[in-house]
């Protein structure tokens, strides 16, 4: 009588674990494949942007509010997000920031924000004379003022732009400046969206 039992046991134990292994498996699956058809949407200057096979944790370093409060990026998972780094001091930052604060005013909403942080040497000041400059009210003026953030991301070179996933994840990076109001940004950026709203 205690063959059968061990038997049954083990059965249902194979059973229990290959149904955990399988939907571990899908998650996976569906984790690293989510965004690979934006493949078919890098058209012109969005060939260079870098689409990751599996979603990369995000650092917890903070930033900073214009008013000094601290933040992390987790804190923009309730949306696809859009993270530049940029500086003052950075000539093709400055050229592509227009485009930034463009794309804001057209897919900027619920499902998708732009977020600019100004990393090191930025005075509050230089930032607020570009800002004002430039015309750009719709864009808040983070701070890296270290570095801290951008250098645990492995920010290289300015500008980079990182796209987060709402599971506070990077799915792509973008290194050097775009115009990102292009309309292949904005088709591939929506492609995104509706990749992200899907789940």
């Amino acid at each position: 009588m205690k063959i059968p039992f061990k038997g049954l046991t083990n059965f249902s134990t194979f059973v229990v674990l290959y149904t955990a292994f399988s939907l571990c498996a899908n998650t996976v699956l569906s984790e690293v494949n989510k965004f690979s058809i934006l493949e078919e949407f890098k058209v012109g200057e969005m060939k260079k942007l870098i689409l990751h096979e599996t979603p990369k944790a995000l650092s917890e370093e903070v930033f900073y509010k214009p008013n000094g409060d601290p933040v992390i990026l987790e804190s923009f998972s309730e949306s696809l997000t859009l993270v530049n780094f940029w500086a003052t001091w950075c000539a093709p930052c400055l050229k592509e920031m227009p485009s930034l604060s463009n794309l804001q005013k057209i897919k900027g909403g619920k499902n998708f924000n732009v977020v600019t942080i100004a990393t090191m040497r930025n005075s509050p000041k230089s930032v607020d004379k570009f800002f004002e400059k430039m015309s750009i009210d719709n864009l808040i003026k983070y701070q890296d003022p270290k570095g801290h953030l951008a250098r645990s991301l492995k920010v290289a070179g300015l500008p980079l732009t990182i796209l987060i996933n709402r599971d506070s994840k990077e799915v792509a990076r973008f290194i050097g400046d775009a115009d990102w109001s292009s309309p292949q940004a904005v088709k591939l950026l929506e492609k995104a969206i509706e990749i992200e709203m899907q789940n």
